[in-house]
C-alpha cells in the first residue's frame, strides 16, 4: 500500500531546473526559512501525503522565496505568486503540470501552514496544455519490445501492457497483491487514491511464481540478519507493529540492497527504482528499432487501444484504466479512428 497523491505524478515539477536559481541559493532558502518548511513538511506528512510530493513541494516553496528576494512568504500576497506562475510559463516555458504543481504547493503553503486563502489569485498566464494523441505501439512492437529486455525488468515491462498499470503502480506492488487463485491484480492506492483490480496475465503467472520463491529468500535472508522490515503508511504500522516484517507486506520487485529510510530512519529493503525500468524500455525501443517515442507509460496507452481493438466497452477500459472521468478513457478512440480505420484518404480516390 502507497501513499501517493495526485501531485506525486506530477513529480517531474520537482525536477525541473532553473538556471538562475543554483544549488547555493536554494540550499540558502532552505537555511533562511527552515521554521516555515519545518511546519509544512510536518504538515504534509500529517496528512499522509507521499515523500515525492512532500519533496516537490518544498522545492517549489524554496524557488517562489528566491522570486521573492528571499522574503517571507507571509508578507508577500497573490500578486508576487501570480507573478512567479507567470514567469514560469512565459520565461521559464514550463509545461502546464510543471505550473500546475508550483501553484499546488504554494496554495497548500498559504491554506495549510499560513492559514490564508488564495482566492484572490484571479487570473495568471497559464502554461498551455498541448492536446497529442498517446504513443501506441503496434502487437509487434511489444512483441519485439519485450524480446530486448530480460529478468525482472521484463516481468514488469510485460506487466505494464498485460494488466495497464501505470509505472508507480507496478513498482509499489506488494506480494499480497497479486491473487493467483481469482488471477488479478489489486493497484492499491492508485492515482486519486483509488483501489482497482487488474487482470493477471496467465503467461504470466509461472514467471512471477518464481520470481516469488526468489523474493522471499531474500527476505529470509534480511530477516535473519536482523533487518525485514519494509515501509508502510504510519496508521497500519501502528496498528499492526510487526506487519512490516510480515511476508504478504514485502514490494513485489524489491531493490537489490537495503537503504535508509529519510523519515523514520530505519534500515528497509525499499522497492526498486523505476529509473532502471525506464532505461530499459528505452534501450530496448531503440534496438529493435522501432520508430517511436517509446517509454514505460506508451505500453500502458497501449493495452487500451489493444483491448478496443479486441472490442471491450469503453466502460470496462476506464475501470480497468483506473480513470476517474470517462472522457479522459475516450482518447483511445481517437487513435483508433485515425488513418486507415476511420477516414479513407481522398488521394486513394482518384483514378
Amino acid at each position: 500500500m502507497s501513499t501517493s497523491v495526485g501531485a506525486d505524478a506530477s513529480v517531474s515539477g520537482a525536477r525541473f531546473k532553473e538556471k538562475r536559481n543554483a544549488p547555493s541559493a536554494l540550499d540558502e532558502a532552505r537555511e533562511s526559512h527552515r521554521a516555515l518548511l519545518e511546519r509544512m513538511v510536518a504538515e504534509i506528512r500529517r496528512r499522509k501525503y507521499s515523500i515525492r510530493t512532500e519533496q516537490a513541494y518544498e522545492s517549489w516553496v524554496c524557488r517562489f522565496i528566491l522570486f521573492c528576494d528571499n522574503r517571507d512568504p507571509a508578507e508577500v500576497g497573490a500578486e508576487r505568486i501570480r507573478a512567479f506562475l507567470e514567469d514560469l510559463a512565459v520565461r521559464g516555458n514550463v509545461s502546464a503540470s510543471t505550473q500546475s504543481q508550483a501553484l499546488n504547493a504554494l496554495a497548500f503553503l498559504y491554506k495549510q501552514v499560513l492559514g490564508r486563502s488564495l482566492d484572490k489569485l484571479d487570473d495568471f498566464v497559464r502554461a498551455k496544455r498541448p492536446k497529442r494523441l498517446p504513443v501506441v505501439l503496434e502487437r509487434s512492437e511489444v512483441a519485439r519490445l519485450l524480446r530486448g529486455i530480460d529478468g525482472t525488468q521484463h516481468l514488469m515491462a510485460a506487466l505494464l501492457y498485460g494488466t495497464g498499470m501505470r509505472l508507480m503502480e507496478c513498482v509499489r506492488l506488494r506480494v499480497q497483491d497479486v491473487d493467483f487463485s481469482y488471477h488479478q491484480i489489486v493497484v492499491r492506492d492508485g492515482k486519486g487514491q483509488k483501489d482497482r483490480v487488474v487482470p493477471l496475465p496467465s503467461r504470466l503467472e509461472e514467471p512471477l511464481q518464481a520470481h516469488l520463491r526468489e523474493v522471499r529468500v531474500l527476505h529470509e535472508q534480511d530477516l535473519a540478519q536482523g533487518y525485514g522490515e519494509v515501509f508502510l503508511p504510519d496508521a497500519l504500522a501502528r496498528k499492526w507493529p510487526n506487519a512490516p516484517k510480515e511476508w504478504i507486506w514485502q514490494y513485489l520487485f524489491p531493490s537489490g540492497r537495503l537503504s535508509v529510510d529519510p523519515r523514520s530512519g530505519k534500515t528497509r529493503r525499499h522497492h526498486v527504482h523505476e529509473n532502471g525500468l525506464q532505461k530499459a524500455v528505452k534501450a530496448a525501443a531503440q534496438r529493435a528499432g522501432i520508430p517511436k517515442r517509446v517509454n514505460c507509460h506508451c505500453l500502458r496507452h497501449s493495452f487500451a487501444t489493444h483491448l478496443l481493438e479486441s472490442g471491450y466497452d469503453i466502460r470496462t477500459l476506464q475501470e480497468l484504466l483506473g480513470h476517474a472521468d470517462v472522457s479522459t478513457t475516450m482518447i483511445y478512440t481517437h487513435v483508433l479512428n485515425r488513418g486507415g480505420q476511420g477516414v479513407r484518404s481522398p488521394l486513394d480516390g482518384l483514378l
